[in-house]
């Protein structure tokens, strides 16, 4: 998984800075490192010069192998915080489109689902001719 790190209006874009987002990032992903091409990290502090509340912000947006892209963002009022949020976000979504995969392409977890068998099909159709028939010969 390749992380690239993008910082906006951010005089904290030091390469120990980027190796903190990267270390942050790949501790909450590493379980999808098989899964992902490139994870893109977006830092910027929205008001500039002046503080505020949640004025820091991190969009992270992963590239699932054979998917579309998926962002998430997280404000927050430090870059340490808004980081690790996003991060989390990240590894969330990451795990709800891993589950809807995973439940579509296991069977034993389709075991819930309606079966639509041939078989079963001819069955029904066969036990409701007969009682259709034995009806018909009653009258």
């Amino acid at each position: 998984m390749q992380v690239l790190i993008n910082s906006h209006q951010i005089e904290t874009a030091s390469v120990s800075f980027q190796e903190w987002v990267t270390a942050a990032v790949v501790n909450e992903l590493d379980r999808f490192d098989d899964f992902l091409t490139r994870v893109e990290v977006h830092v910027s502090d929205e008001n500039a010069h002046k503080s505020g509340a949640r004025d820091k912000r991190c969009q992270i947006e992963m590239r699932p192998r054979g998917h579309q892209p998926l962002s998430v963002t997280n404000h927050d009022e430090s870059l340490e915080l808004a980081v690790n949020g996003a991060a989390e976000k990240a590894r969330h979504a990451l795990e709800h489109l891993m589950g809807k995969l995973d439940v579509r392409g296991n069977p034993a977890k389709m075991a819930d689902a309606p079966v639509d068998d041939e078989a079963a099909r001819e069955n029904r159709d066969a036990l409701m001719e007969e009682d259709f028939l034995a009806r018909e010969q009653q009258y």
